[in-house]
């Protein structure tokens, strides 16, 4: 698309080329970790983005320099290479390793025939120091309130550098050089709002899964989540043959909290009891999953357990519970106790319901006949 043929001039064409290459990029890569996850491939999406990131804008860039390499213009793209490189350095933060960077660039310039050039090898490394300053503001100032500004002053300084080799190696007129600084500092910015908007996007969607899948008072995953989990582990199960145990807990006289000391003294018993469990569940195995599937009743899925690993786990548990003191305030400390229920998966279960049932009904046995006990079997 050029202004002879479409009457469009250069720079708002290179505006929107700019947004479709970041778009283009973020719609591949959702597709990418969608379909890896789909397939459970094990693989996190920090080290999917880096390494697809990398792949993205070493492809773009040669495929745009191989457009005009060997040309008397080698240079009109240089904007759009520059911006991938910054996206790579700033924004998905693919650190480099020296060694590997320096061997990267040469190849560029054998590739684009400014092997030979004195003012090529300045760009370079030009080129290089860029990318690791870069790449340092990215992680030193991330949560930096005004980072903004110390990403502008890396990439505007930085860009006028590197566009001066280019006007010193194609004799380019003062004009043309201030020009194309000009555009690059306009779509820096352009991609830092660009991909500040997308970072919002994003961080607002995580915050909507979470809320879909964790209980709010105690931040532990929810019955929802239980019932999606249940079905697929038991079927697992079911199917390989392998292991798998639950242990459902609730504390006694919890309604006697509420009652006397009210519902925010509940809540804070909840919460405390959910941070003294899951702390235990980190240390022992962090695969165990745990929820909140009603007011103070809470479920443990362990796969690959068997009924002894599962009494092993539920004794450290019912022990720490044990120790626990909360404060309620100044004055009121509060001690509580729990039940507990744990079985395994046996071939008697048809569904994952059989399975629930079983382990409630341990739990039930357990409040039944005194309570601050545990029921196997």
């Amino acid at each position: 698309m050029t202004w002879s043929n479409w009457l469009v001039p250069p720079f708002p064409t290179s505006v929107f080329f700019v947004l479709g290459f970041l778009t283009l990029f973020q719609v591949s890569y959702s597709w990418l970790t969608t379909l890896l996850h789909e397939r459970k491939v094990k693989l996190s999406d920090d080290a999917c983005k880096t390494w697809y990131g990398l792949l993205y804008m070493v492809v773009f860039v040669f495929a745009l320099q191989s457009l005009v390499r060997g040309q008397s213009n080698s240079w009109m793209f240089m904007n759009f290479e520059l911006i991938a490189v910054t996206f790579c350095a700033y924004f998905l933060n693919i650190r480099i390793p020296i060694y590997f960077l320096f061997p990267s660039v040469l190849i560029f310039m054998v590739f684009n025939g400014s092997f030979t050039h004195w003012q090529s090898w300045g760009h370079a490394l030009t080129l290089m120091a860029f990318f690791w300053i870069l790449n340092l503001v990215s992680v030193k100032l991330h949560d930096w309130p005004y980072k903004v500004f110390a990403y502008l002053a890396v990439t505007i300084p930085f860009g006028g550098l590197l566009w001066l080799w280019m006007k010193w190696k194609f004799a380019l007129s003062l004009t043309t050089f201030a020009q194309e600084w000009l555009y690059l500092t306009i779509f820096d910015v352009l991609m830092y709002s660009y991909t500040a908007m997308l970072s919002r996007d994003s961080r607002t969607k995580s915050h909507l899964v979470r809320l879909a899948s964790h209980d709010s008072l105690t931040g532990i995953l929810n019955y929802e989540t239980y019932r999606q989990d249940i079905h697929t582990l038991f079927s697992r199960s079911q199917s390989e043959q392998r292991p798998l145990a639950m242990m459902m807990f609730d504390i006694d006289h919890f309604k006697l909290v509420n009652d006397t000391y009210g519902h925010a003294a509940g809540d804070q018993v909840l919460r405390a009891l959910v941070q003294t469990v899951a702390r235990i569940i980190h240390e022992a195995d962090p695969k165990i999953k745990f929820y909140r599937t009603g007011g103070e009743e809470f479920v443990l899925i362990l796969p690959e357990y068997s009924l002894t690993q599962c009494n092993q786990l539920a004794q450290r548990i019912f022990a720490a519970v044990d120790q626990m003191t909360i404060t309620l305030d100044a004055k009121q400390k509060l001690k509580i106790a729990i039940s507990m229920g744990i079985s395994c998966v046996s071939e008697a279960d048809q569904t994952s319901l059989d399975f629930y049932n079983r382990v409630d009904h341990n739990l039930y046995y357990s409040k039944k006949n005194g309570r601050h006990q545990i029921t196997s079997n």
